[in-house]
């Protein structure tokens, strides 16, 4: 009976999770910080909500602030008084802080 070859456990130790992969890519091209406004932007109705979203005419990331365009001057008053919550809740939903600054045009 032949034993297994050493170089079958060999190649376990180079294998290396798609996740970790994927990281290490974004890391070396330095595509991170782009993923995350895309993240932003992309998240905007999920984080806001319905209501909010519908009322929202552009979203847009630049230099860590993000950037809101509303069509209604009665929400968009409600959400400056609400401006770090907002910022919270974005970066919570990336998972860092990508956010430094809100403002509402």
């Amino acid at each position: 009976m032949k034993k297994p070859s050493n170089s079958e456990n060999s190649r376990r130790a180079d294998i290396v999770s798609l996740k970790d992969s994927i990281q290490s890519l974004l890391k070396a091209y330095r595509l991170q910080g782009k993923l995350n406004e895309v993240t932003v932007v992309g998240s905007w109705e999920k984080v806001m909500g319905k209501a909010v979203a519908l009322k929202t005419q552009e979203v847009y990331v630049s230099n860590g602030k993000l950037f809101v365009r509303l069509s209604s001057a009665p929400l968009k008053h409600e959400l400056v008084m609400a401006k770090t919550r907002v910022m919270q809740l974005i970066n919570d939903e990336v998972g860092e802080a990508v956010i430094k600054e809100v403002v509402f045009l």
